[in-house]
């Protein structure tokens, strides 16, 4: 089985620029763990993931423990991280370093980077573009169809 068997090839990505906001209502309306950031020529230039949006030390947002709902909630204690926080752009958070396969990467490879990497999902690229996301939800998917009926594939 290979990454393109199971990766998702319908996906919502974002700009470098765009307002932080932007780029977490688009993880929860699309219901993605990570957005490809693009440029305006279409080409991968990072990933901002959920993880990405919490406890930013390196960006002086730094949230003591168990005050992260209150930040979230507009507690007075948080009001100046928070509207720093507002005007970030993606650009100053992303991962610039995606990690991604080729889409002719067998599971197997795409587990093992995953692992490495300690993280739930990777990009799959064609000749340098992204064509796909594939995560955990993909490969439990692709599971479950495999143990449901055994010898006719994924699809």
């Amino acid at each position: 089985m290979r990454a393109s068997d199971i990766m998702r090839t319908s996906f919502a990505t974002v700009r470098p620029e765009a307002p932080l906001l932007e780029a977490l209502h688009l993880l929860l309306e699309t219901n993605q763990r990570g957005l490809p950031v693009l440029d305006h020529g279409g080409v991968l230039v990072g990933i901002i993931a959920e993880g990405d949006f919490l406890h930013r030390r390196e960006l002086g947002v730094d949230y003591p423990e168990g005050f992260w709902l209150e930040w979230l909630l507009g507690r007075q204690e948080g009001e100046v991280a928070r509207e720093r926080t507002r005007g970030l752009k993606v650009e100053e958070v992303m991962s610039h370093r995606p990690v991604c396969v080729d889409e002719n990467a067998t599971i197997d490879a795409v587990v093992k980077e995953m692992d490495m990497h300690q993280i739930s999902q990777v990009l799959a690229l064609r000749n340098g573009q992204v064509v796909g996301i594939v995560g955990r939800v993909q490969m439990l998917t692709a599971l479950e169809s495999c143990l449901r009926n055994p010898g006719q594939g994924t699809r």
